[in-house]
Order: structure tokens, then sequence, then C-alpha cells
């Protein structure tokens, strides 16, 4: 008996499993929004030789730098519960933690039903910036101008839209969290920029006694003028509007002293602002989700906070 190959069903199958993999790289891919949707303000015209570098850490993840081109990478939740955060990635102002403290933590969230969106922040430098002392803030404040006004498209309620910040990262979500209505953006519709809540991790708060020298260098230069500490040092700028704040640390924190969180944390119980911190015994500097000398999960009770407080 002759045997015949039906190539039409070769074809269907072939087809079938191109539609596939078509569906599957469309799930697995990020939608990548820029910015400024084209020339960045106060920017200078980047040299040739400053060109966006991925630097592999020792654990695998990817670390950015040189960046040039602030973007928002959207991770959108399958079962939306209609809160969203930004994120934004540590690194002391000179790299992007982008996936240990960016991509990683945006999945963690989306299993809470939470829309998250990294940002890549540039970095400050003179080479490309004509005032590196304002960009990244810029940056922040461009992000949660766009994410409030295009909430509807993302099927998020613009009253639970926080803002999230490891290290270096924490210092530029503290700063939006006390400067949100310092307007370096174009904000036509007078859309609101405060975040609706906070979640700092091992942050920079502080420009005074209890800083990371890094961090401080990279932003304002060597000799930082006393106004510029003082408007960078969030917990010296703290009001009853600062939005409430989720606070993570290490007792044996020797990069970022602990007394950074403890100070913000001061200084929003003082202005009468609902704060929550967690102090772990050990677990140094840079452990993003996993502290790994606890078991404790620190993103459990950040859960619980949230629910508390009705923002999730």
């Amino acid at each position: 008996m002759t045997k015949y190959f039906d190539i039409s069903f070769g074809f269907r199958a072939f087809g079938l499993l191109t539609f596939l993999l078509l569906a599957m790289t469309t799930v697995n891919a990020q939608e990548v929004i820029s910015l400024y949707g084209g020339a960045v303000p106060g920017a200078r015209p980047t040299p040739s030789d400053y060109v966006e570098e991925n630097v592999p850490n020792k654990d695998g993840g990817a670390r950015l730098s040189k960046v040039t081109k602030p973007e928002l990478i959207v991770y959108p939740a399958k079962n939306p519960t209609g809160a969203a955060v930004i994120i934004c990635p540590g690194g002391g102002y000179a790299i992007l933690a982008i996936d240990k403290e960016g991509y990683n933590v945006a999945k963690r969230f989306n299993e809470l039903g939470i829309t998250a969106f990294v940002l890549k922040y540039r970095l400050p430098s003179d080479l490309v910036m004509q005032d590196k002392t304002t960009g990244p803030l810029q940056d922040v404040l461009q992000a949660m101008y766009l994410v409030r006004k295009n909430a509807a498209n993302w099927n998020i309620q613009t009253n639970k839209i926080g803002i999230v910040g490891f290290s270096a990262g924490g210092h530029l979500a503290a700063s939006l969290s006390v400067h949100y209505a310092d307007m370096k953006v174009q904000n036509q519709e007078n859309i609101s920029l405060r975040p609706d809540f906070s979640i700092l991790i091992y942050p920079v708060i502080s420009f005074g006694q209890y800083t990371h020298s890094g961090s401080v260098n990279r932003l304002l230069g060597e000799n930082p003028t006393p106004e510029q500490r003082k408007y960078f040092s969030a917990e010296r700028q703290v009001t009853a509007q600062t939005p409430p704040a989720f606070l993570v640390h290490a007792n044996n924190d020797t990069t970022v002293p602990v007394k950074n969180s403890i100070m913000y944390n001061e200084a929003l119980v003082k202005n009468g602002v609902p704060v929550e911190m967690h102090v772990y015994q050990a677990g140094g500097h840079g452990f993003g989700l996993y502290n790994k000398t606890t078991k404790d999960d620190w993103f459990e009770r950040l859960k619980n906070w949230l629910e508390a407080n009705k923002f999730n």
C-alpha cells in the first residue's frame, strides 16, 4: 500500500507552530516607552564614544551604564487590581541594577496584580546633560506624568500609583516623594505627580552625615553647596503631604547606613504620615528581593502593608 505525505497538513502544522511561536514572543515581549518620545530636554549632544553598556554582575544580572535614552519598560499584570508602581533600580548613580532591582521586582509585583513600570533613567553626567543634578529627577517626574496621564490604557486607578526604589534608586524615589511639585517637565494638564505611596529598600535618603558619598559625588560633584545637600536630603523635605512609605534596611549595611531609613521614618512620623519600617539584623546592602540571612520575606510584609492601606 502506497503511503502519501499530505503536504497541506505539513503547511498547516508549520503555520500553527509559527503562530504559537509568535504568540509566545508577543506575550513575553515587554512594551518599551520612550520617556520623551524624541529629544530629551536639557540633554547635550551625545559624544560618539558615550554608548550605553550592559555590564554583567557576578550574579549574572544585567547592569546598565551610560544611559542616554530614558525609557519605561512595562510589565502589565495578568489580573490587574488597578494598582501600579514605577521601579527605580539602584547602582549609586553610576549603573542601573536593572535585572536584580528592576525586572525581577516587576515580576513579583505582577503576582500581586500590580502593573509595574521599570524606569531606565539617565545617570548623571556632565558629558550628556546641561545640569546633571536634575537629570534623574526630571526622568522620574516624567515617568509619573506618563503613567498617570495614560493610566486608563493599562487599567490603572490614578490614586493607586506608587514609586519603588533601591539604594540610589531609593534616593530618586524619595526625591520624587518630596519634590513632586517641583515641575521640571512639561505638564500642561497640571497632572499631579505625587506618588500615592513609596517603597524604599535600603535607600540613600540623606546627603548629610550618614550618606553614600559615591551617590553624592556622582549627582552633585565633589563640592556640592549646602543648599544642594539640603534639597537632596529627603528627610529634611518631608511635609504632611509626603506620601506614606514602606522602608526596608539592614542594621549591618556598611554602604548606606541604616540611619538613612531611620531619619526618613522619624520625619514622616513627625509630620503625621503613615510609615512602616522593617530593619533586619543582617543582610548588608544590595540584597534585592531576598535577604539570605533570614527566612523572612520582606515582600510578604509589603503585601500586607499595601492591603492594609488599601493601595492594592
